[in-house]
Formats: C-alpha cells, sequence, structure tokens
C-alpha cells in the first residue's frame, strides 16, 4: 500500500513549514510508522536540521530516510518512497512557483500552516489556489499560535470562510519547539510533557487518522 504524501506549503515566509515537518516525522516514528522527509526548499532549513540530528544519532539513527533534493528531481525520489514509507513529507518553498507546484501535485494532502494574523491569512489564499488548482485537499493548522489571543479564533473563521478545513489540533508559540530544533531533534524527545510535545502528538494522530 502506498504511504501518504504530505506537502507542507504557504506563500508566507516564516509560517514554520520546516518546524512541523520536523517534528511530524519524529511524532510519527515514534508511534512505528516508517517516514521519509523531503526538503525541496533552497534555503534547506529542514536540511540544517536533519544534518543536526545526523551529527547526534548517527546517520544510521535518525529514524527516517532524508533527501534535499530540487524541485525537478523530487517526483521519482517521492514515488520511490511512498512505496515502502507510511508517510512522505516534503517540505515545500515559499515562493518558488515550479517547485512548489511540483510539491503540491506530489501530494495526497497539503498542510498548510497559517498563523493567526490578517498577513498570514492574506497568503494563505494562493496556496489554497494551487492546492486547488492541482486538485489536491488542503488542510490549515493554526501554528504559532500566541496564548490568549483574540485573532486566533477570528482567524480560524476566515479559513473556513475561504471553504478550507481547519485542523483541530493547533500548536502554540513554544519555546520547547524552538529548543528541540536547535538540537536536530523532535520536542517528544527533547521535552515529551511538555505542551509543545502534546500539541505535535495530537496533531500527527490527527493527520494519522484522516
Amino acid at each position: 500500500m502506498a504511504g501518504q504524501v504530505i506537502t507542507i506549503a504557504q506563500r508566507k515566509g516564516g509560517a514554520g513549514k520546516t518546524t512541523l515537518a520536523a517534528q511530524l516525522a519524529v511524532a510519527w516514528i515514534k508511534t512505528g510508522a516508517r517516514v521519509a522527509l523531503l526538503d525541496i526548499d533552497p534555503q534547506a532549513s529542514l536540511a540544517a536540521w536533519a544534518g543536526l540530528r545526523r551529527e547526534r544519532l548517527g546517520a544510521a539513527n535518525i529514524g527516517f530516510e532524508f533527501a534535499a533534493l530540487p524541485g525537478w528531481r523530487a517526483e521519482q525520489w517521492i514515488g520511490e518512497h511512498a512505496r515502502a514509507a507510511d508517510f512522505v513529507i516534503i517540505d515545500s518553498p515559499p515562493q518558488v512557483e515550479t517547485e512548489a507546484r511540483i510539491a503540491v501535485r506530489a501530494a495526497a494532502l497539503v498542510l498548510v500552516p497559517v498563523q493567526p494574523s490578517p498577513l498570514d491569512l492574506w497568503a494563505t489564499e494562493a496556496t489554497l489556489a494551487m492546492a486547488k488548482n492541482e486538485r489536491r485537499p488542503a488542510l490549515a493548522v493554526l501554528n504559532r499560535v500566541p496564548p490568549r489571543s483574540s485573532a486566533t479564533e477570528r482567524i480560524a473563521a476566515a479559513l473556513g470562510q475561504l471553504g478550507v478545513a481547519v485542523a483541530t489540533g493547533r500548536i502554540g508559540n513554544r519555546v520547547a519547539l524552538v529548543q528541540a530544533m536547535a538540537q536536530g531533534l523532535g520536542v517528544l524527545e527533547t521535552a515529551a510533557a511538555s505542551p509543545a510535545a502534546a500539541e505535535i502528538a495530537a496533531l500527527a494522530a490527527e493527520l494519522r487518522h484522516r
């Protein structure tokens, strides 16, 4: 059975795509899932995180297959790994139109992180339009959510008005996530009892059951 291919996409930079890709990968491998992780963003932030993980744990122990490839080389890699993995996660670039489109086209689900701000909401419309043009289902996830922000529910409602499904799970603006990323690890490995770990685990479980 082919694995689930999830592309994390957002036209606005700084939305937290790389953090979600890394943290979901760790969450799923901790449940015993087979995961393949692909970075096609020229900024290569996910590749840097994977490099830190390789240095810390050893190449044989990072827990997933990983590659950093340009979009035009990605399609074959995705096809090959979808046959062996339960999840293939693609971290796509924010602005490179052709590469982002390749990543969206390859996906069974386009996961769109949205910070609760009007700027992120406006940028999200272009990402949703791309997913619609490629006939791929999209799921928005509220990310880097500040505590006690009145904007969060307004942005969630606005996403619903755009016709996009919104994940039940939300990811807070958590220092624990930053610290885990800086070590090449998942928050479930560095702070398993933290609210950040609970939020990532809940989102991973929600996506797994979709």
